[in-house]
């Protein structure tokens, strides 16, 4: 039997291996693979972790206060604790160079979604409009994908805008404060459809209201960020455990992958990767899948490429979602107790008409999140900042909100080859009218923050530099006629006869919305179809 092989083990190439796997077929997957630890005291709540463990400051902040946001550090609101830096740990061979771009890259088991927020948004046929494919073909894979990792979603009024497919759970309990926010919105539904083009509903979430399998129904504990003790919150590498229980499944971690020999050919013959201690490994491959992400794909492509011709070529069109973080405080929640024992992200999403298509926000309400860095941002001693934050605490949010992308030719990502070892080149620019943009859409938002009964103080308000949302996309998109560097509607390369690309480097557009869901889905039908 012919081996496929799959470099990568993020979302994208766990449920191509997946489906690949429950087809017969025979799966190597190459990955780096830093993993997590164990989950410590699995039945705790957040705040009984505080009260139990013997060094909790370790465990929320780390042992060198790793997780703090200090005083003077501008722009984000939160960092990642602990339990989730093996997803961001470097291997030293893998070195870039950007302009214009803040890129971040994963080599733990799972990818990046091991410290995503779990929201997963289908594209409908706008969102669509550049693919070879549109809502109605993706959409049995949404509910393929929907069924084997649980997704809770209802139909309300944002169903025009995330399509309803199969396999939706029942929405999680709601937070308070989420609760009245969408209480205000059916009060003034109508004024903010016809003043703003604003839609809002319940966010559709990878999160268990019911048990699946070993894996529990959320128990409302608090411990999202921190990692979900029952695996209720879904990560990739539940997949990825599913996947090793197939006999016809090798996960080989450890190794860097480097690129991929042709041998002269126009096909894929093997696949060369590294050990970290410099010890060379070699795998023969029928079919290559690239599934590292659409940066790290393209590293592999172009050192490959750089091989066997001396050519080093400029992959045009990478995107990524511009997005704004809007801190607000909700008049009508002011002073009340809040609930650690609550989903811990987003439970309400806000869509907002633009030029025929949406802005996506995502409302999160504040519970058990780290404090520090809202409170240090008040124009008080702390003594103060904090009494009065714990008067505000509940009733205090965020809204993170994408603006879409679209490839242009003058943000591209290469390889520069006058370093040891050679480097990825990334080059972006924002387009002439995105400051235009920007200010109008902070401007939209606010007022409908307001319209709620919300305060979103503006100097307060985050514009994040591009690549911070890693929804990277567009290095090789699809096309229904061959091009050079492009592949087919099933990610086959019109330029390597036996590679195929099953992340978003596929994608000719990046709506404003969460790529992970359609990642998995389109991956689901590559392998489904395509194999």
């Amino acid at each position: 039997m012919d081996t496929i092989v799959v470099i990568g083990s993020g979302a994208s190439g766990v449920h191509f291996a997946l489906t690949a796997l429950r087809k017969g077929r025979r799966v190597l997957m190459l990955d780096v693979g830093h993993t997590a630890s164990e989950a410590v005291r699995p039945t705790d709540s957040l705040n009984e972790l505080k009260r139990n463990l013997p060094d909790p400051v370790d465990y929320f902040l780390g042992s060198r206060y790793e997780s703090l946001i200090l005083p003077g550090r501008t722009g984000e609101y939160y960092a990642f604790p602990p339990s989730k830096q093996h997803v961001f740990k470097h291997r030293p061979e893998f070195q870039h160079r950007a302009s214009g771009f803040a890129p971040i890259y994963s080599f733990g088991a799972g990818g990046l979604a091991e410290a995503w927020t779990g929201g997963c948004y289908p594209f409908n046929d706008s969102d669509f409009k550049d693919f070879p494919f549109g809502y109605q073909e993706l959409a049995p894979y949404y509910a393929k994908v929907a069924a084997n990792i649980g997704i809770t979603g209802t139909n309300d009024d944002l169903a025009s805008v995330f399509p309803l497919h199969g396999g939706l759970m029942e929405p999680l309990d709601l937070d308070e404060h989420s609760a009245a926010l969408l209480e205000t919105y059916k009060l003034h539904r109508e004024y903010l459809k016809e003043k703003f083009g604003c839609l809002m509903g319940r966010t559709r979430v990878a999160a268990l209201k019911r048990d699946m399998g070993k894996r529990k129904q959320c128990s409302y504990c608090g411990r999202c960020l921190w990692g979900c003790p029952s695996g209720a919150f879904y990560t990739p590498s539940l997949t990825l455990d599913e996947c090793r229980t197939y006999p016809t499944f090798q996960y080989v971690s450890g190794l860097y992958v480097d690129y991929f020999r042709m041998d002269g050919t126009s096909k894929v013959n093997c696949v060369v990767a590294h050990s970290a201690n410099g010890q060379t490994h070699e795998f023969p491959a029928s079919s290559l899948v690239l599934a590292a992400g659409p940066l790290c794909s393209a590293k592999i492509f172009l050192e490959s490429i750089h091989r066997e011709s001396g050519e080093t070529p400029q992959l045009r069109g990478v995107m990524d979602n511009r997005q704004i973080l809007m801190p607000f405080v909700n008049f009508r929640m002011l002073g009340r107790r809040w609930n650690p024992n609550s989903y811990q992200y987003h439970q309400v999403a806000i869509a907002v008409e633009r030029g025929g298509n949406y802005l996506h926000g995502l409302v999160t309400t504040l519970k058990t999140a780290l404090i520090h860095p809202l409170v240090q941002t008040l124009p008080f001693d702390l003594g103060t900042a904090i009494s009065l934050f714990r008067n505000v605490h509940s009733a205090l949010g965020m809204v993170n909100i994408n603006l879409p992308d679209h490839r242009r030719d003058e943000n591209y990502v290469t390889l520069d080859v006058n370093t040891t070892p050679h480097r990825l080149a990334i080059r972006y620019r924002p387009r002439p009218d995105e400051p235009k943009e920007l200010k109008q859409t902070i401007s939209t938002f606010r007022k409908i923050l307001w319209k709620l009964g919300c305060f979103a103080p503006i100097r307060t308000v985050h514009i994040r530099p591009m690549g911070a949302s890693v929804h990277y996309a567009g290095t090789f998109p699809m096309r229904d006629k061959p091009a050079p560097l492009t592949c087919t509607k099933y990610g086959r390369s019109h330029d390597v006869e036996n590679l195929y690309f099953a992340d978003g480097s596929t994608f000719p557009q990046l709506p404003a919305k969460n790529i992970t869901l359609t990642l998995m889905a389109n991956a689901t039908r590559i392998a489904e179809e395509a194999f």
